[in-house]
């Protein structure tokens, strides 16, 4: 049900919430014509709106986040535009791509933004604030709850850009095609990354599993009792937060590995390996090992990461990074665990108390309306 517009509320239609991703394989090589795959997780961001006294602006309380912040609303679209010149600087070599977004809830407050200025361009006007656009009430409060953790390769920006686009295609009456959805997610996470590739908004979008090759997505099928539906004998372990940005990682293996065509279509076949264990249920062992072989050669997996995963495959586990892992430090971000004995990974994860970790499990639907489902069988330690 959609809330009208002129009736916003608290209740739950005023909420929203879209699902992390994990990439499974091609993260780094997709740069170099590679496929990925990557996965929807059930692990979520939740972005919520609810009306506050007048006189009190726009307000974000972000979980986790930040302390919150305050935007006046007549000021949304010279904030947009402030942003947009700060990625054109970046763009020209002027501005650290860091320095792009200066608070932590600019980048939900910038989707909000984006999206009030097309519905006002369709209506011919500018943005003035929330309550000059579909007569929503003005001012309120921005909330946002995550389970996903920032900068592990959980694809969090990707996440809350996708649930507050479709809390204000809610709320704006103002419904997007998953495409639609898809390229605004690009268009804002560009802010937080400086180019914001298709796996992230694909996954957090649509939902499942999905395999990128250059500009297609394809959409490939688990058989319904897979373990990673169930979310039985897959596991997500954070491996601490990498000392390495993205952009320090992807430089990096360009300078050592960026001209190595033999290097990236090993990682092509193991990518393909994978997918094909996966569709037809088949063991994913051998391709998880070898694409965790491929990462460690080159140079992105810390030895500290290494020899935790090791110590897993010792026991039975099949482990490796997922994301852009680190080129410094001793911490590799968020892992993939495949183990069948979960009384096994509970006794061997007791042993390394600082990690979160839990089960991974599939969410099969992307960013939708409503509050983020509720699993009961979740166990994870911090």
């Amino acid at each position: 049900m959609r809330t009208s517009a002129s009736t916003l509320t608290s209740t739950p239609d005023a909420i929203a919430h879209a699902p992390g991703k994990l990439i499974l394989s091609g993260e780094h090589s997709v740069l170099y014509g590679a496929p990925a795959l990557a996965m929807a997780i059930a692990q979520y961001t939740e972005v919520w709106f609810q009306p506050l006294s007048p006189g009190e602006g726009l307000k974000t309380a972000f979980q986790n986040l930040s302390a919150g912040a305050s935007y006046p609303l007549k000021m949304l679209g010279n904030f947009k535009s402030s942003l947009d010149q700060r990625f054109d600087q970046f763009l020209r070599g002027d501005l650290e791509v860091h320095k792009i977004l200066t608070r932590p809830d600019d980048l939900a407050v910038y989707t909000l933004a984006s999206l009030l200025q097309d519905a006002a361009e369709s209506q011919d006007g500018e943005i003035t604030g929330i309550g000059a656009v579909g007569h929503l009430p003005a001012p309120g409060q921005l909330g946002s709850r995550s389970d996903l953790s920032i900068g592990a390769g959980m694809g969090s920006s990707a996440a809350v850009v996708a649930a507050t686009t479709v809390l204000f295609e809610t709320l704006l009456d103002r419904p997007k095609t998953l495409e639609e959805r898809y390229k605004r997610v690009r268009f804002c996470e560009r802010l937080k990354h400086g180019k914001a590739g298709p796996i992230d908004a694909s996954a957090v979008v649509r939902g499942g599993l999905v395999k990128v090759n250059g500009t297609s997505v394809e959409v490939p099928q688990v058989p319904k009792d897979h373990g990673l539906l169930k979310g039985d004998g897959w596991y997500w372990v954070l491996h601490g937060s990498p000392e390495s940005g993205t952009g320090d990682c992807v430089a990096a293996v360009r300078k050592a590995h960026g001209h190595d065509t033999p290097l990236w279509d090993d990682f092509a076949a193991c990518t393909h390996a994978l997918e094909d264990a996966l569709v037809t249920a088949a063991s994913p062992k051998e391709a998880i090992q070898e694409n965790q072989r491929l990462l460690e050669r080159i140079g992105v997996v810390p030895e500290a990461a290494q020899r935790f995963i090791q110590d897993l495959g010792a026991q039975g586990a099949t482990a490796k990074i997922c994301g852009a892992g680190s080129v410094t430090g001793d911490f590799g971000g968020a892992m993939l665990v495949h183990w069948n004995d979960h009384e096994a990974m509970t006794q061997f994860m007791a042993q390394h108390p600082s990690l979160a970790w839990s089960r991974l499990q599939m969410a099969e639907r992307g960013a939708a309306a409503g509050p983020a489902p509720r699993r009961n069988d979740q166990e994870q330690t911090q």
